[in-house]
């Protein structure tokens, strides 16, 4: 594994970069792009195709002048990602922390100001309340945009996966059972080392559930981007990807090292008790927008842009 992709790029291609490029960053990068160029291609469709109204934005133009032009809300969608990032990362820390309490005790600083040490779930709540909170001060449905988002935040998760792997930051699986191997599967997809994991390797080869995860944020990302024209009210679509998150997610906790907790007699993880309410929250999203959707556009919108 290479926690930074200096190193790769060093020994692949020979080339020594001045500074560090480190893979969960750099990956968590390409992640946000990747979903942030899908929802604003999804917001120009359905703009295109009269399912969400427009934003009249005021803009300069070579000589000074201000003028008001009407656009697709996907002019708003880079702002809106600085908002999801900046709000999903302090709840990507907060969740972290309530999830190590026994460790903040002992360090709360080091915690805190830690550049590792994030929780997906954290980022994604955090991350929907600000783009809801922004979405809602615009003007834009927030239904309408959750859909639109909803195939890109799958896949980005995923990609976000890529750069856990390749640090070997901690999210692997347990102990992987050598013996009950297929001999169809290569080892590297089946049990992995870390050996240059960036908080050390485990004391013995584990399942790489990072990949397992891409691999199904890759498929659900298909399905969701061939349903995206359906039928049904706005919020149906991302009803369905709650679903297909926590169930992914749900799976996933049953290999995967987590701290766990006593929840009414059973053990359990952080993850696997808001997969469990995200299903549950999707699947009443799901027979509630049941319902052929409305063609009415929604009322443009005046900001100012840039």
């Amino acid at each position: 594994m290479y926690p930074r992709l200096s190193d790769l790029f060093k020994d692949l291609l020979g080339i020594e970069l001045p500074f560090p490029i480190y893979s969960f960053g750099a990956m968590v990068a390409v992640a946000v792009l990747t979903a942030t160029w899908l929802t604003a291609r999804e917001l120009d469709r359905r703009y295109r195709a009269g399912e969400i109204g427009g934003v009249r934005v005021r803009e300069r133009d070579d000589r000074g002048r201000v003028r008001t032009r009407q656009t697709s809300p996907s002019a708003l969608v880079g702002t809106m990602t600085l908002v999801a990032v900046g709000f999903g990362f302090v709840g990507a820390k907060i969740f972290h922390i309530l999830e190590n309490l026994d460790t903040f005790v002992l360090d709360p600083l080091g915690m805190i100001f830690s550049t590792g040490g994030f929780t997906f779930y954290g980022g994604l709540i955090f991350g929907a309340l600000g783009v809801v909170w922004y979405a809602r001060k615009k003007g834009i449905s927030v239904p309408v945009l959750a859909d639109a988002a909803a195939p890109g935040l799958m896949l980005a998760y995923g990609i976000g996966r890529i750069g856990c792997h390749l640090a070997g930051d901690g999210d692997w699986g347990i102990a992987a059972n050598l013996a009950a191997k297929p001999d169809w599967l290569p080892m590297w997809l089946w049990a992995e080392s870390y050996p240059h994991a960036i908080i050390g390797p485990p004391p013995q080869p584990v399942y790489p559930t990072s990949l397992y995860e891409f691999a199904m944020a890759a498929m659900l990302f298909g399905v969701l981007w061939v349903l995206r024209k359906h039928p049904f009210r706005p919020g149906w679509l991302f009803s369905l990807y709650l679903v297909f998150n926590g169930l992914e997610r749900f799976l996933i906790e049953q290999i995967r090292v987590n701290n766990r907790f006593d929840l009414l007699g059973l053990s359990v993880t952080q993850a696997e008790v808001i997969s469990v309410l995200l299903m549950v929250g999707g699947v009443v999203g799901l027979i509630w927008h049941w319902r052929r959707a409305e063609t009415a556009p929604a009322p443009s919108t005046e900001v100012q842009a840039g």
